[in-house]
């Protein structure tokens, strides 16, 4: 089942329930800071584990203690779509569990 793009109003609407995420480039994008090299490495596998769950796949990047997320739907032509807010959210409901902010 193909997916849709949403429209620049529906991303911003549904942003508004993702505090820190945001509409760079078309992709969305948050970064978070960790306590620890280990805990960002650790929030980084957790990351992986969902992405392959929901078989969908963010741009995931690990520094000394940050993790940074860019996602978009490549068979929607690069656009955000559900798929990228899903993932987004899920990444969002683990990261305090890392003590990410």
């Amino acid at each position: 089942m193909p997916v849709e793009p949403l429209s620049r109003q529906q991303i911003e609407d549904r942003l508004a329930e993702l505090p820190g995420w945001s509409l760079d480039g078309g992709r969305l994008t948050r970064s978070y800071r960790l306590a620890s090299h280990f805990a960002a490495t650790a929030m980084v596998v957790h990351i992986a584990q969902v992405q392959e769950e929901l078989d969908h796949h963010s741009d995931l990047t690990l520094g000394y203690n940050t993790v940074a997320l860019s996602v978009h739907t490549h068979s929607a032509g690069g656009a955000v779509t559900e798929k990228d807010l899903g993932l987004a959210r899920r990444v969002e409901d683990l990261a305090p569990g890392h003590g990410a902010h």
